[in-house]
């Protein structure tokens, strides 16, 4: 491929409050599968990601393993890229927040932004809750105390320095207009404008001296830099940037980075924060910031004390590097959070991967050792129309791939891309169905058909797995091995027939895939939760300690404005009063956008009495209940049977969805959904009618 010159990519950085689960992850696959492919394309490539090592949270939890915050950062940095490390990701950067020369840039940063003027010493003002080592807005108070803890609360007020941002948020907001690819998904843009940008801005905490671990501000040593400063900038210091103007050759090539690669629940720090930090600097924009989906567990957040958080070390030691990385790329949509389970991997790696592509290369490597001891050569022959036209699709499929996979990635559309690779594979399992080789081989006289159909499918084998290597590279290096070639450049894979003529594949096939007993799954899968929830309760019930947690849950400053002025939603949201005035336990929740009342009128909701119920048979989560709903009854299948036997379901008067599309569940028919409730262990209630109401009882 020519040189089409830079790419600089990056990833968010890593917290070390711990060892990070799958969800965490995804992103660094993520972006090793677009650096790999951008490198295919002919762009230099520049892949940077790290870690994250400062603030309260890492200083606490150093105290409580009775070790230094650097000793501990040590051990759990070493672990975040371990596991980079164990899913062939590519980087050419791992930047830690602890190293020293990204320490001195930042003290350069911040003192460059004082002198400037954008950068004021001040105080923070509210009332302060001392366990919770948080401010609070008189708003924000939950009958006069703390919404977190219920305890109470005193005025209080912390000298810190603060980041002028509405000096820049006119600015800002006319680049997001000018350059409308600077955010995406679209979605996540339309968020940042209507409740952030247009609503103004609050000048930003970017000190605290309320704790330690942090870089020292130089000229004023009782305050540290407050992590959004510290860890943002990562993506210039870690390529040379210098705040006194001396930035190296590397910096000048590669920024304006192409392409921030975050969690969409950063969005607002990397498109609102770090622009203006940059504008207040000089320095160009990135060009585009990227706010990809969540990874979740069984639709739900991932928590050891419920025992169903994800390790990718425990997955790849099971099914492999590959099958992992392509559940996690294929499952991912391109704004829609993804489903993770033990069960749904065995299942994706059984007809994906196993059926679908390893059968396929087993199958054409071993029919070319059967009838021709190993050797393809393509005899060009085709004895009807119908093989014609079967040859002509199959080459037309293949040929395409490129510019088909290469548009889904420019739009950074992995899942689909994935999909129209497989769309090449699969078109090769139907050549066969079609061809017959079984049949060619029993009349000698097809035996030149019976080649250029075997030659036909290593052809199309070799473009699909070129296509495959950024996204698996072990086994798209296997298949190429096993059929005696390389792996293609992309501008390669418009021309059919450039696998040598007469070339062997090899006489030992392995197998790229072996399909798993999805019991060996489910024990393995029930021998981890064991072993994770006994760990937490022996750490205390409900820890979730050693798990990777965000950044923004330390509950200070860092999102906040002035005078205890809140950017965002309350801090505390969810949190209420029970009628004897005690404080009542609350779950914060992820906002969803917002809908119209046209929206919720199209959704139809009765209640429906439970008249029969079994367990969906080999599910270990699925019951499907008969449900009488008016005059009709319907088959509903729920995710509940860890919660309610069949006995109890049968009975109960219960909330139904009733026009929900219906869908197949493990092999049956379900036709509306259940209503529950789900507490943070993870434990579902079904929603019932308070009063005794009859069956179609409509709710609105």
């Amino acid at each position: 491929m020519e040189n089409k010159g830079k790419y600089y990519l990056t990833t968010a950085i890593a917290y070390t409050s711990g060892k990070p689960h799958i969800g965490n992850n995804y992103e660094i696959v993520m972006a090793d599968c677009i650096a790999r492919f951008k490198r295919k394309e002919g762009y230099e490539v520049f892949f940077q990601t790290g870690t994250d090592e400062h603030g309260q949270k890492i200083e606490l939890k150093a105290e409580e393993a009775g070790v230094t915050p650097q000793t501990f950062v040590d051990g759990v940095a070493g672990t975040i890229q371990g596991l980079c490390d164990l899913l062939d990701t590519s980087y050419d950067k791992f930047i830690r927040t602890t190293d020293k020369d990204h320490e001195r840039q930042v003290q350069k940063i911040f003192r460059r932004l004082y002198d400037q003027g954008d950068i004021y010493k001040g105080a923070y003002e509210g009332m302060y809750c001392t366990p919770c080592e948080s401010f609070w807005t008189e708003s924000q108070l939950v009958d006069g105390k703390c919404p977190d803890c219920g305890r109470e609360v005193k005025p209080a007020r912390e000298e810190a320095y603060f980041f002028r941002m509405s000096k820049y948020a006119d600015r800002l907001i006319q680049h997001i207009n000018d350059h409308p690819e600077f955010i995406q998904p679209v979605s996540r843009k339309n968020e940042m404008m209507n409740n952030f940008l247009l609503p103004g801005l609050q000048d930003l905490c970017v000190s605290r001296t309320s704790f330690k671990w942090g870089i020292p501000v130089d000229f004023d040593d009782k305050h540290v830099v407050y992590v959004w400063l510290d860890a943002l900038t990562n993506y210039i210091t870690g390529i040379g940037y210098d705040a006194e103007g001396n930035s190296t050759d590397q910096y000048r090539k590669l920024w304006p980075a192409d392409l921030h690669l975050i969690g969409k629940d950063i969005i607002r720090f990397h498109t609102i924060y770090w622009p203006i930090f940059l504008m207040a600097l000089g320095e160009p924009l990135p060009k585009q910031v990227f706010g990809h989906p969540w990874l979740m567990m069984n639709g739900g957040k991932m928590s050891k004390s419920k025992g169903n958080v994800i390790y990718v070390d425990d997955l790849v030691d099971f099914f492999g590097v590959d099958a992992v990385r392509y559940y996690m790329l294929h499952e991912m949509r391109y704004d829609n959070d993804g489903n993770a389970t033990w069960e749904l991997i065995a299942e994706r790696n059984n007809s994906d991967l196993a059926n679908t592509l390893g059968n396929l290369v087993n199958r054409t490597i071993a029919m070319s050792n059967k009838y021709f001891g190993g050797v393809v050569s393509d005899k060009g022959v085709a004895l009807t129309g119908q093989d014609t036209e079967a040859d002509r699709d199959l080459k037309q499929t293949a040929t395409s791939g490129y510019a088909k996979v290469a548009g889904k990635m420019e739009e950074l559309k992995i899942s689909d891309a994935l999909t129209e690779i497989f769309a090449i594979f699969k078109r090769c399992n139907k050549y066969i169905d079609e061809t017959e080789p079984w049949v060619l081989a029993k009349d000698p006289g097809k035996a030149d058909r019976l080649s250029t159909v075997l030659y036909n499918l290593v052809e199309g084998i070799c473009i699909g797995a070129s296509l495959l290597e950024p996204f698996m590279p072990r086994t798209a290096g296997k298949i190429a091995a096993q059929l005696g070639t390389s792996l293609r450049a992309f501008d390669q894979l418009g021309n059919f027939g450039r696998y040598p003529d007469g070339n062997k594949v090899t006489d030992k096939p392995e197998i790229l895939f072996a399909r798993l007993d999805m019991k060996e799954v489910e024990r393995r899968e029930e021998e981890l939760t064991a072993a994770m929830v006994a760990a937490a309760r022996k750490a205390g019930t409900g820890s979730d300690s050693g798990v990777t947690e965000e950044k923004q849950e330390e509950k200070d400053p860092r999102q906040e404005g002035r005078n205890g002025k809140s950017n965002g939603s309350q801090a505390g949201a969810g949190r209420g009063l029970e009628n004897n005035g005690t404080q009542a336990d609350g779950i914060d929740v992820e906002a969803k956008p917002e809908i119209t009342y046209d929206d919720f009128a199209r959704l139809q909701f009765q209640v429906g009495e439970i008249i029969a119920c079994e367990a969906v048979p080999k599910s270990k989560k699925l019951l499907c209940s008969q449900v009488r709903i008016g005059s009709q009854v319907k088959q509903i299948v729920s995710g509940i049977k860890a919660h309610y036997t069949p006995e109890e379901m049968v009975g109960k008067k219960v909330m139904v969805l009733v026009n929900l599309k219906p869908a197949t569940l493990a092999g049956v028919l379900s036709q509306g959904m259940l209503l529950c409730a789900e507490d943070e262990a993870g434990a579902l209630s079904l929603m019932v009618p308070e009063r005794q109401m009859p069956s179609g009882a409509e709710i609105a």
